[in-house]
């Protein structure tokens, strides 16, 4: 491991502290980009999209708030209680109710985008191959547009976003400024942006809303490159570790996933939420409890999109997961299981379509726009 803490063992992923500009004008760095990056980045423009243009997503598009729920029942937990659909009452509150719990969703992805689009940019400035850098300046691009039209869709229903949980904040902040390059490409590039193709596949496939279902997708063609840059860096850091490195990385892994596991959905994360539709929070935490166990949490994690199913098998593609911490994660799922599954992730084939759709719409655009220029 380096002095400063970074486990680097490909020269692609060298990097300095994030206020040493002096670095970045070195002569020899500029004769020396690596091409590792260079489809993702060309790859841009084949999925490039703008929120704030019609013909890739209308946010105008209307949706019933008050007769329909964004989100289908069995996806809100507290409804499975007994207790809160009596204290309820009626299915127009009961609907009220479930559509606040997706704001709350909704809201957290939107967290998490700037969250991704804020540790995107401090790649910038410490990451010195220009090719990464490269990567990384583009993904920052993308992820910004992620927040204007999750921000967006989030005003069309709502009017506006609710606080970050304090458990999701945390573990932002924490992989934002953190120093070592490690942390910050397996706590964003591979955990939570593995958490969003899952979660951004669940609600594709579960939704109501024809708008979050288009913008789902829209932003699933952008991350399921973000994720292979996660990816890369696996391959070409991985194989070489020391087995005091491996156990590093490994253990981080660990905190970030149990993090996530036991806190991103936890009841406790809505106290506000219960109590303006008068509910009791403390019964609705301990009964909640008496639902959620490690059973149903490993009956939850056979779906294929389930949203810690596809982060525990992006570790054990990228070879991070070994004997020392396996027996935590096979507690919820079959390792086995997801190793014979081969690489493709949750998602990929409903980005791929998502690709499609837009290469579509650019490859008229860029046409047309020849022909202008032609005929000036």
């Amino acid at each position: 491991m380096a002095a400063d803490g970074n486990i680097t063992k490909d020269i692609i992923y060298d990097a300095v502290a994030p206020d040493d500009f002096e670095s970045m004008l070195e002569l020899d760095r500029y004769n020396a980009r690596s091409t590792a990056f260079d489809k993702i980045i060309s790859a841009t423009h084949d999925h490039f999209w703008d929120p704030l243009d019609k013909k890739y997503i209308d946010f105008d598009e209307p949706f019933d708030m008050e007769g329909t729920m964004i989100l289908p029942e069995k996806m809100i937990g507290a409804l499975q209680l007994d207790y809160v659909r009596e204290t309820l009452g009626s299915e127009k509150e009961i609907i009220r109710f479930a559509n606040a719990q997706t704001r709350w969703t909704f809201s957290s992805i939107l967290h998490g985008e700037q969250g991704a689009l804020n540790l995107s940019a401090s790649l910038c400035h410490v990451l010195k191959d220009q090719g990464a850098q490269e990567y990384a300046a583009n993904q920052t691009r993308e992820e910004a547009r992620h927040v204007t039209a999750f921000a967006k869709y989030i005003k069309a229903r709502w009017g506006r976003p609710v606080e970050c949980g304090p458990i999701l904040k945390d573990l932002l902040v924490e992989i934002i400024h953190a120093p070592e390059v490690y942390k910050k490409i397996i706590g964003m590039q591979m955990l939570v942006e593995g958490l969003a193709m899952g979660a951004f596949a669940t609600i594709f496939k579960e939704t109501n809303d024809p708008l979050a279902r288009k913008l789902t997708q829209l932003v699933m063609t952008d991350e399921a490159f973000h994720h292979k840059f996660g990816k890369i860096w696996a391959d070409r850091t991985i194989p070489h570790l020391t087995e005091a490195e491996h156990e590093v990385i490994e253990n981080w892994a660990a905190h970030c996933f149990q993090t996530l596991l036991f806190n991103l959905v936890a009841p406790t994360q809505n106290v506000a939420l219960y109590e303006e539709f008068g509910l009791d929070p403390n019964r609705v935490i301990e009964e909640m409890g008496k639902l959620v166990s490690d059973e149903t949490r490993r009956e939850e994690m056979k779906e294929a999109t389930n949203i810690f199913r596809v982060l525990v098998k992006t570790l054990v593609n990228a070879g991070i997961i070994t004997d020392r911490t396996k027996a935590f994660y096979a507690m919820y799922v079959d390792i086995d299981e997801l190793k014979a599954e081969g690489e493709a992730m949750v998602g990929d084939e409903i980005a791929e379509e998502g690709i499609q759709f837009l290469q579509q719409i650019n490859f008229k655009d860029r046409a047309l726009n020849k022909v202008l220029i032609a005929a000036e």
